[in-house]
């Protein structure tokens, strides 16, 4: 039966760069009003059309966005063309190629994605998901055929993999296991749309009117100014590992021995324990010197040692450790592994061999304000916290928290928060005041006597 003209729409300049694109991972986007999700749909026929039998995956958070934005608009555009299972979710074209549709919001959301095989995948939206699923479902784009086999991610900036997308396609920061020539990314912005800049031009005041940030992030793509970022002050500029200014991230040198050297952790058997070793100075400026973090080759996936186990690798990698052996190193931890529980608590257990604790202050407010007054850089460009380039989990996973979205002024608990909770209880152990700055005063006429004499990093103070 002959197949009837579809009328997939013209692309623009970007697209077509999209649709050209031949490596295995293909970023898009970069801020709203793209064209992202039609640049989605008409790969996608393409693909189905072009290779019989291909298997396509369209992938978004959930269930509903995933109907509104490709199922409804796919089955209108190809109907009478493709037969469409809702049960499996899979559109199957004449030629043997299929789409299926998948969603994945939660953890429980991953049991869908088990037996499932796809040469293609498009991740739509890919910001919103947390990238240990990003990492499960492309997992999932294999086979022994001469199909081509690709993974697709439109994106932008914002959500809670904003950091992992922005290391991969913007920054071009590459792990052991990442080839720099798998990645392309085509930066879409909404002046690229040129059938929603003429259908709705108003579409474009509309984000000029948002606040800075964001309508720097939606407006114009830039991946370093979303304030969705819990930790916005945090920098790693290798251009200043050596002079350490304007940069929290440094070469580590070798400790004096009259610094104090504190061990912090946090606990965790499904989720990653972390285990950070902080220097002081003589001026209180702080230093992650060393770290151990219990994480699987699966982020936010604990290693599932005992305590006891853990005590034991702990007080192994401090005898060993160039910068740790020999020393005296002070203990702090949650207060949380010092519940009995009927039984023998968690701090009890690693006593045994060894290493010793004493309860943190755990609140989690004043703590992050601690870590946000350690991090804020001076006049000169000098912070009074560094984290030696070594200690490479607490360096991935600041950029990866974001704020919660009830608690406002709170971090997101779902994210890999581990090695920030015990920065934070180390912190917390050696309170600062915020950074001060002595400001001009103004001049002329002050009849309420409010004259400005110090600045903090958010506050102004006045002389009432």
């Amino acid at each position: 039966m002959p197949i009837k003209e579809i009328n997939l729409g013209k692309p623009n300049p970007k697209q077509v760069l999209m649709f050209q694109a031949r490596t295995r991972h293909i970023g898009y986007g970069g801020a709203r009003g793209g064209g992202k999700s039609w640049a989605v749909r008409a790969k996608a026929i393409m693909l189905a059309f072009r290779y019989p039998g291909i298997r396509i995956g369209i992938a978004r958070k959930t269930y509903p966005e995933l109907t509104a934005n490709h199922i409804n608009i796919l089955r209108t555009q190809l109907y009478g063309i493709v037969r469409y299972n809702d049960k499996d979710k899979i559109m199957r074209f004449p030629n043997g190629s299929t789409i299926t549709f998948r969603y994945y919001a939660n953890d429980k959301d991953g049991d869908t994605w088990q037996g499932t095989e796809v040469d293609v995948l498009f991740l739509d939206e890919a910001g919103l998901f947390k990238e240990e699923h990003i990492k499960k479902m492309i997992a999932c784009v294999r086979g022994a055929n001469d199909y081509p086999h690709r993974i697709y991610y439109t994106m932008n900036p914002g959500g809670v993999s904003h950091s992992y997308l922005r290391r991969l396609f913007v920054d071009r920061k590459y792990e052991n296991n990442e080839n720099p020539d798998d990645y392309t990314f085509i930066q879409a912005l909404v002046d690229d749309n040129i059938a929603l800049m003429e259908n709705d031009p108003d579409y474009v005041k509309q984000l000029e009117m948002l606040p800075p940030k964001l309508r720097d992030a939606w407006r114009f793509g830039k991946w370093d100014c979303f304030e969705g970022i819990f930790f916005e002050e945090f920098r790693d500029d290798p251009d200043h590992y050596d002079d350490r200014k304007w940069t929290h991230v440094i070469a580590p040198f070798k400790i004096p021995d009259y610094w104090t050297i504190t061990r912090s952790y946090d606990y965790g058997y499904a989720k990653p324990f972390s285990v950070g070793y902080w220097a002081v100075d003589q001026n209180d400026t702080v230093y992650r010197i060393a770290d151990m973090y219990g994480v699987t080759e699966t982020p936010n996936e604990g290693v599932k040692w005992d305590a006891l186990r853990q005590a034991t690798e702990i007080k192994n990698f401090e005898d060993g450790h160039p910068l740790l052996k020999g020393k005296h190193i002070q203990g702090i931890a949650d207060p949380a592994i010092f519940a009995a529980d009927g039984g023998e608590s968690i701090a009890d257990t690693m006593r045994k061999v060894g290493v010793y604790f004493y309860p943190a202050d755990n609140s989690r407010i004043a703590g992050w304000m601690q870590a946000h007054y350690r991090m804020a850089f001076n006049e000169q460009g000098v912070p009074r916290m560094y984290i030696f380039n070594t200690c490479k989990h607490l360096i991935r996973t600041i950029p990866l928290m974001m704020y919660d979205t009830v608690k406002c002024e709170d971090l997101d608990t779902d994210l890999e928060d581990h090695a920030c909770d015990e920065m934070r209880y180390f912190l917390m152990s050696r309170p600062v005041k915020p950074l001060i700055k002595e400001m001009e005063t103004p001049t002329g006429d002050d009849p309420l006597n409010m004259k400005v004499i110090k600045k903090t990093t958010n506050i102004y103070k006045y002389n009432l």
